[in-house]
């Protein structure tokens, strides 16, 4: 059997972002597809990157899912300059829905055979696109086994927890429907591992949608309830989980044994809940990400 780590996180707005609110055009700031006009774009704040990249290195992992990631070029350029050692050899991003161009991503020590966009599906009275970002399918070869991941990102809560709940609600459904439509009727049997951001925490109407599934697994109930928040929200000062872990049944019974961790040296200094360690650079405004890393070990 192989041991593998599989990791998720929100890096919170890795961007090599062009100045939208001064009114550049996107297209017009390469020259030639590939010369950059450096005046266009915001500056990135060396120290948070390199605090995130921090987050990353500790959890360890061979595969990991991120969230609120620009684009190639600035996934390319983050793991060029703070993760260049880490062995982060093979990426995988697609443009999604989000009109901020927030997508999800994947970087990893392990090849990947196949990756599938779920972005352009839609709902059933066809007004809109179900996934916020999408749910990108990445499929791996691990020793001859195939593993599946399904990164998600999904509709955010800063219009109102309930009056969002309805969209996370149909995404949820959506990647239940994903699974069973490549899976057959017993999708547990089989090797994948559903991760991301949820933007939301339990219980919820949304989420009862996977976990009414018993083929589906929040890896992070092995921890004690209140250990298991992943997300610090300053303004109200709320701890919650809304990262998520969600093994096949089949992966989740052959590792009974394995506790996820959350990582949270990368917390502002604000959220006083956690009083560990935290990472050198760490302030109450330098931070990795208002997220923490999840990280599991299993074996196939």
């Amino acid at each position: 059997m192989t041991q593998i780590t599989i990791a998720t996180f929100n890096c919170e707005n890795l961007f090599r972002r062009f100045k939208f609110d001064k009114g550049v055009n996107s297209a017009t700031t390469k020259t030639e597809g590939f010369i950059i006009d450096p005046k266009k774009f915001d500056i990135i704040i060396d120290a948070e990157r390199a605090a995130t990249a921090a987050a990353i290195k500790e959890t360890k992992a061979d595969i990991i899912a991120l969230q609120e990631i620009e684009n190639m070029d600035a996934l390319k350029q983050f793991n060029n300059q703070f993760l260049s050692k880490a062995g982060y050899k093979y990426k995988a991003v697609i443009d999604g829905n989000d009109p901020r161009f927030i997508d999800v991503a994947i970087l990893s020590k392990v090849p990947f055979d196949a990756i599938r966009t779920h972005q352009f599906l839609r709902t059933s009275n066809n007004k809109s696109y179900i996934f916020s970002r999408d749910c990108l399918e990445v499929e791996f070869n691990i020793e001859g086994k195939t593993l599946t991941l399904f990164v998600n990102h999904f509709k955010s809560m800063m219009e109102g927890r309930e009056g969002t709940s309805e969209r996370r609600r149909i995404q949820a459904e959506a990647v239940v429907d994903i699974l069973k439509k490549k899976y057959g009727n017993n999708p547990g049997n089989h090797n994948w591992i559903v991760l991301g951001d949820m933007n939301d925490y339990r219980p919820s109407p949304a989420l009862d949608t996977f976990f009414e599934n018993k083929w589906m697994v929040d890896v992070l109930e092995r921890l004690p309830e209140n250990e298991r928040w992943t997300h610090f929200y300053n303004k109200k000062k709320e701890y919650r989980q809304i990262d998520y872990i969600l093994l096949s049944k089949k992966l989740a019974t052959d590792n009974k044994e394995s506790i996820p961790r959350i990582i949270r040296k990368g917390l502002s200094t604000k959220a006083k809940l956690f009083t560990g360690k935290r990472f050198d650079m760490i302030t109450d405004k330098v931070t990795a990400s208002d997220h923490c890393p999840v990280a599991v070990s299993i074996e196939m």
